[in-house]
C-alpha cells in the first residue's frame, strides 16, 4: 500500500516540478533553469545524506556496469524535455504523453530484461492497457 502512495506522490510532485521549472525557464533560460534544478537537488540530497546516511561515496566506483552511473546526466535531459513539453503542450497534455512514454519504455525494459531487470513474459492485457491510455490521450486532446 505504501508503494502506491509513494508512486502517486511521485507523479504529483513531477507535475508540480514541471510547472515550476517551466516558469523558472521563462524568467531565465533553459540551461540556467536546468542547472538550478540539478544544483538544488544536489543540495537537498547532500543534506539528507548528512542527516541520515553517511555511507561512502567511494561505493559508487564499485557499481557495475559503469553506464548505470549516468542517471544524473539523464536527469538533466529529463528536466529539459519536461520543460519543453510543458511549455509547448501545457501541463496536462505533456504529463499524459510523458506517462504513456514511461509506461511503454518500462514495459519494453521488462519484456526484454534490459539493464539487469528480470525478464517478464509478453501479456496482451498490458498492450491493451497502453492502448486504453493512448485512447484517453486522444479523447482528452479531442476538441
Amino acid at each position: 500500500m505504501i508503494g502506491i502512495f509513494i508512486a502517486l506522490l511521485s507523479g504529483a510532485l513531477m507535475s508540480i516540478q514541471g510547472v515550476f521549472n517551466t516558469e523558472v525557464t521563462k524568467g531565465s533560460s533553459m540551461w540556467v533553469s536546468t542547472s538550478w534544478v540539478q544544483f538544488s537537488a544536489l543540495v537537498v540530497c547532500l543534506g539528507a545524506w548528512l542527516l541520515q546516511d553517511r555511507s561512502s561515496f567511494a561505493a559508487l566506483w564499485q557499481i557495475q556496469p559503469k553506464y548505470m552511473l549516468l542517471g544524473g546526466a539523464i536527469g538533466a535531459f529529463i528536466t529539459y524535455t519536461v520543460i519543453k513539453a510543458m511549455a509547448s503542450l501545457g501541463p496536462a497534455r505533456a504529463v499524459m504523453l510523458i506517462v504513456v512514454a514511461q509506461l511503454l519504455v518500462a514495459y519494453l525494459i521488462e519484456l526484454f530484461g534490459m539493464f539487469g531487470v528480470d525478464k517478464q513474459p509478453f501479456a496482451w492485457r498490458r498492450i491493451i492497457g497502453m492502448a486504453v491510455c493512448i485512447g484517453g490521450i486522444i479523447l482528452f486532446k479531442w476538441e
